[in-house]
């Protein structure tokens, strides 16, 4: 559960914390193992989280569209050269990354939200008629 509201509130991924918690609570798993199964469990967490944020108009889908278009060819370059790699290099790329992640967190904590264009109401006045 608090994973799934890291990952709605930081758009940082459940891999990052998933990750942390998965190497803490079994420490002798290989990571390729922790790896992949937390992709796996990250696929239906985001999907939640993603329509969740797509429900509540927050997604820019020109954004989206480019992520997508340099994400994909990477996800499946990185997961060929992932599952070749030793260990002991995957484990430093993880912690190399997550640290970067860390310090641009505390280096740049807050971002401000988009401002919300007023919208236009209008006023209807209703007269009361005397009869006599």
């Amino acid at each position: 559960m608090i994973l799934g509201i890291f990952v709605t509130l930081s758009s940082v991924g459940a891999g990052a914390f998933g990750i942390m918690a998965l190497v803490i609570m079994f420490p002798n798993l290989p990571m390729i193992r922790i790896i992949g199964s937390d992709v796996v469990h990250a696929v239906l967490l985001t999907l939640v989280a993603g329509l969740g944020h797509m429900s509540s108009g927050n997604v820019d889908f020109a954004l989206l569209g480019w992520l997508l278009v340099g994400s994909i060819p990477a996800i499946i370059v990185g997961t060929l050269i992932s599952s070749r790699l030793p260990e002991k290099i995957i484990r430093k790329i993880l912690g190399i990354t997550l640290f970067a992640l860390g310090m641009n967190f505390m280096i740049h904590p807050v971002k401000a939200k988009p401002v919300q264009k007023p919208t236009t109401a209008m006023i209807y006045t209703v007269e009361k008629s005397h009869s006599v």
